[in-house]
């Protein structure tokens, strides 16, 4: 990977309109087991912007891991494994259900380094999405490059999970729950639905649950906790993968202004950490 060429990304943009239609925010609900409440009018819950302004790629223009072939509006990372890595957003005003919205997304980093597990290359997206001309949310989205594991290398063992919380819960990810989320957000990341890539190939031990999907039922127990307050911030982390078919926990603690938050396996490893500030 040569540093020059990638950083040519750095300050490319794209921009995408879509309009915050119901029937996504009803089928998110039902895949997450709930009633289809919402419609046109109600305010988009926080993090649900991400089932609009998808891309739509041809099955040819994918590349082996289901992933959109790289070197259009992200750089051409020549690292084979894409990952979601973690994200920073801000809250300026609703964005409702039925309304026109603009997304503006910014390449605004790209950097490289050497890990545990080899070379690691790390492009950051800013997100601006507005609707009617006012600013709703901005989001820095970080998103991690890497080489397969080598056959028989394990994953390091994650920190494990603090119990100074203030309120648990379990989730239980089915392999119909991530086709679902897979198919309302058009990602055909196969580490989702395809266990036998997910394991023999990228090396994971059953088919992983989706990052933006455990930030969502992070965000969703915040905003729970947070007494009616409007969130304005959210911050997250991917720290270790969780894999359909066993309950994972979901963790909450509330301070002065903002819900401290993790996400943990089944072992008690943590999978994610987040915050909330109202």
């Amino acid at each position: 990977m040569d540093p020059a060429i990638l950083g040519k990304w750095i300050g490319k943009t794209e921009t995408r309109t879509d309009r915050i239609r119901a029937e996504p925010v009803n089928f998110m609900e039902m895949t997450l087991d709930r009633a289809p409440l919402l419609g046109d009018g109600d305010i988009l819950p926080p993090l649900w912007h991400w089932l609009y302004f998808l891309q739509s790629v041809r099955l040819g223009d994918l590349e082996r891991d289901g992933h959109p072939t790289l070197g259009g509006f992200l750089p051409p990372v020549s690292l084979p494994r894409r990952m979601w890595a973690g994200g920073r957003l801000g809250f300026a005003a609703p964005l409702r259900i039925g309304a026109m919205a603009t997304r503006v997304s910014t390449i605004t980093g790209v950097r490289l380094k050497d890990g545990r597990s080899g070379p690691l290359c790390f492009v950051t997206v800013r997100h601006e999405v507005s609707s009617g001309g006012v600013p709703c949310l901005w989001e820095d989205h970080d998103i991690v490059y890497r080489n397969d594991p080598a056959p028989g290398d394990a994953p390091p063992a994650p920190p494990q999970n603090g119990t100074d919380w203030e309120i648990s819960e379990k989730i239980r990810p089915s392999e119909v729950m991530l086709f679902r989320y897979s198919a309302l957000t058009f990602n055909g990341h196969r580490i989702h639905y395809d266990r036998d890539y997910a394991r023999n190939v990228e090396g994971h031990g059953g088919l992983v649950v989706h990052g933006p999907l455990i930030a969502t039922f992070l965000a969703d127990l915040a905003i729970r906790m947070g007494r009616g307050e409007p969130l304005r911030a959210f911050d997250y982390r991917a720290i270790s993968p969780i894999f359909d078919g066993q309950d994972f926990g979901l963790h909450a603690r509330r301070t002065a202004d903002r819900v401290e938050l993790a996400a943990s396996r089944p072992d008690g490893g943590l999978a994610m950490r987040a915050r909330a500030v109202f």
